[in-house]
């Protein structure tokens, strides 16, 4: 099928896998509503929808055959584990298993130098191994009694084993097959016999699929083209790796900071493209709706993985964090953040480190995630100074209207954000170690400076005056929470109370 794309990547100038992608994102919007016409009566339909149009992409247009009968083989894998190990551990060995799989197509991607233009296996294989590990648990939560169990272990633990064909309609579910979203099994078997519908249908409608969802899913697939568009446009010109030519330094100072935080909206783009595309997909199948709006519209939120404005704008570094990537959020704090937490302790430092670990490996091998994950922490620690020393100074009485001072320090804030979030992100998008430090080293390393600086005055007595400060003043500080985001490692004091503890251990 290579002839139908080449004159198109020809004419656009992308790669022809980025268009075969696109092509099958854009295919699955029809394919879901074709998909949600099968009636909840036949469900043996659906899953077998579901496994032959994944089918069509891997084999036929996206010639990954090898791919997809090693996708097979970690879904059949793990099937034959989770029914047949009935210990404790049954979690962690397909969590090993697949895991373990996905690291060797990792390496071999980085052995063979490919770059993000080509699609191979191991970006399906990453959405897989989410659904895979989160399945192990909901079986092994259904053999759990209850009362052991919080509020998102209960409402997904898996009581009736499925069959082989429900598993695999579910592993490769199409919307999501490719790039996410992720979901859970007991989300997917309330979308194939419609219970998720149950008690929620419009007073207005007659049918169990509530009114709206065309409307929603299609404004998602026009949003994810014009993003699709950006992309194609400005990012022959706008890319991180420009920082790295020659022609970048021949550039003044504020000249290079403007155009490398634009460079940094337009790489994101092509992520807000693709991932607003599936989750078009997935609303015209019938999945992530929430319920209603309060003017009785529907909404359709569940299957987001993005919230764009939050990423772009955000008031703070930890809405940033919490609006990427939301269902790999999930699925560390479900899956590795809880499980790795003895039971009746409640999550600390070695928890984070442990689930920081796993998004490492996760994403791969290169340097380069790892040059940016490393310098989260700094970054998550510096937030977590600012909140608990600055902002209760700006915050308004309980009741009153903000103040033009807490607009400043929210506008600062999204300006830092922005200001970070672009710096840390090069070596993500750079992969090697010498291009990010080269990066860094290009921009005067000011993410650097900025987080170094505000660490330095918190840690040398800035948060002693400020404390004392918001008691002379009667400030109350807010308590600060972990931060939703588990891809990042926890901030650094974390790590300092955890070695005080171990210490006042030793000494007993």
């Amino acid at each position: 099928m290579d002839a139908l794309f080449v004159p198109l990547a020809s004419a656009i100038g992308a790669s022809v896998d980025q268009i075969k992608l696109i092509s099958c994102l854009l295919i699955a919007c029809p394919l879901g509503s074709l998909f949600i016409r099968i009636p909840a009566s036949q469900p043996n339909l659906k899953h077998l929808f579901n496994l032959l149009v994944s089918v069509f992409f891997f084999i036929p247009v996206l010639n990954l055959s090898w791919g997809f009968v090693q996708l097979l083989g970690s879904v059949l894998g793990t099937y034959y584990i989770a029914a047949n190990v009935k210990g404790s551990n049954m979690p962690w060995i397909v969590f090993a298993f697949v895991m373990g799989h996905l690291t060797v197509n990792h390496v071999i991607r980085a052995f063979y130098n490919l770059s993000y233009e080509t699609f191979e296996v191991t970006g399906p294989q990453m959405v897989l191994t989410m659904k895979l590990t989160t399945f192990a648990w909901n079986v092994w939560d259904g053999r759990t009694a209850p009362e052991n169990l919080d509020k998102w272990q209960l409402q997904k633990r898996v009581t009736k084993y499925p069959t082989l064909l429900e598993f695999l309609g579910y592993s490769f579910y199409f919307p999501g097959v490719l790039v996410g979203p992720y979901l859970d099994y007991a989300s997917y078997i309330s979308l194939i016999d419609e219970s998720l519908f149950e008690g929620k249908r419009s007073p207005s409608s007659t049918r169990s699929i509530p009114d709206g969802r065309k409307r929603v899913a299609y404004r998602k697939m026009l949003t994810g083209l014009v993003f699709l568009g950006i992309f194609v446009v400005l990012s022959p010109s706008f890319y991180y790796a420009i920082v790295i030519t020659p022609w970048f330094m021949t550039q003044g100072f504020l000249y290079r900071m403007v155009y490398f935080q634009l460079s940094g909206f337009i790489e994101r783009s092509k992520y807000y493209a693709i991932w607003t595309l599936t989750e078009g997909a997935s609303i015209l199948t019938g999945l992530g709706f929430t319920g209603y709006g309060p003017s009785g519209e529907s909404t359709w939120e569940g299957a987001a993985n993005v919230k764009v404005l939050e990423i772009e704008l955000p008031s703070n570094f930890k809405v940033l964090l919490d609006s990427w990537n939301i269902n790999t959020n999930i699925w560390l704090r479900e899956c590795i953040y809880k499980r790795v937490t003895p039971k009746g302790k409640k999550p600390g430092f070695r928890s984070s480190m442990l689930t920081f670990a796993t998004s490492a490996f996760w994403h791969g091998i290169a340097t380069g995630y790892y040059l940016t994950f490393f310098f989260g922490g700094f970054i998550t620690t510096a937030g977590r100074l600012c909140r608990a020393n600055l902002r209760p100074f700006v915050l308004p009485p309980p009741g009153a209207p903000t103040t033009i001072t807490k607009r400043i320090y929210d506008l600062t804030g999204t300006f830092v954000s922005i200001l970070i979030l672009n710096y840390v992100a090069a070596p993500f998008m750079l992969l090697n170690f010498t291009d990010s430090i080269e990066a860094w080293r290009r921009l005067h390393w000011y993410g650097f400076w900025m987080i170094g600086s505000t660490l330095a005055f918190f840690w040398l007595g800035g948060s002693t005056f400020l404390k004392a400060l918001q008691k002379k003043e009667g400030k109350v500080a807010e308590k600060v929470a972990m931060p939703e985001s588990h891809v990042m490692p926890p901030p650094l004091e974390d790590m300092a109370e955890e070695l005080k503890e171990l210490q006042h251990r030793m000494k007993e």
